[in-house]
């Protein structure tokens, strides 16, 4: 019955987490997006619109797979590793959003401001979380990386961290 408890709990708190890291990955990308009109071709620009759906979709399906009855408590397990790593990726963006999204505050932003160095800065920050927490997700545990379940998940987490990366490497290497 507790674990049930337990189960509930971590449904609901994934589901949360899951929509707060994709409105805070967006919302960094997008805010980088807005402070740096003109820097951002229009293939980026779609890369961007395009993670949104990527990280709702991954969370949900993460979710309902941790939920099944029918796939071994081990599997379930590993998932919700892959979420727990999701979690703290959205926890460790969450403290560089601001300094991203305060950029786009302001209307005359020169080429030589330092305000750009400020987001240069939290760009670089938030790869360097990406980089750290994709090495998480891939050192799976021996169990996990035994079942295919838990491996492709793992996989689809790791596919969604490196576009995200991807793109803001792209950012980043033009200001």
């Amino acid at each position: 019955m507790r674990w049930q408890a337990d189960s509930v709990t971590l449904t609901a708190a994934a589901r949360t987490v899951g929509a707060q890291l994709a409105w805070q990955c967006l919302g960094l990308l997008i805010a980088t997006n807005v402070c740096l009109a003109g820097v951002l071709s229009p293939a980026d620009l779609k890369r961007v619109e395009d993670l949104r759906p990527l990280f709702a979709g991954l969370m949900a399906d993460l979710v309902q797979t941790s939920k099944r009855t029918d796939i071994p408590a081990v599997d379930a397990d590993c998932v919700k590793s892959t979420i727990q790593n999701l979690v703290e990726i959205s926890q460790e963006l969450s403290s560089f959003e601001y300094l991203i999204t305060i950029e786009k505050e302001l209307t005359n932003v020169s080429e030589n401001d330092p305000t750009r160095d400020v987001v240069k800065f939290a760009v670089e920050q938030s790869t360097n979380i990406l980089t750290s927490q994709r090495k998480k997700i891939a050192q799976l545990p021996d169990q996990c990386a035994k079942s295919p379940l838990a491996l492709s998940k793992a996989q689809q987490a790791l596919q969604v961290v490196d576009a995200t990366t991807g793109i803001l490497s792209s950012i980043r290497s033009r200001l």
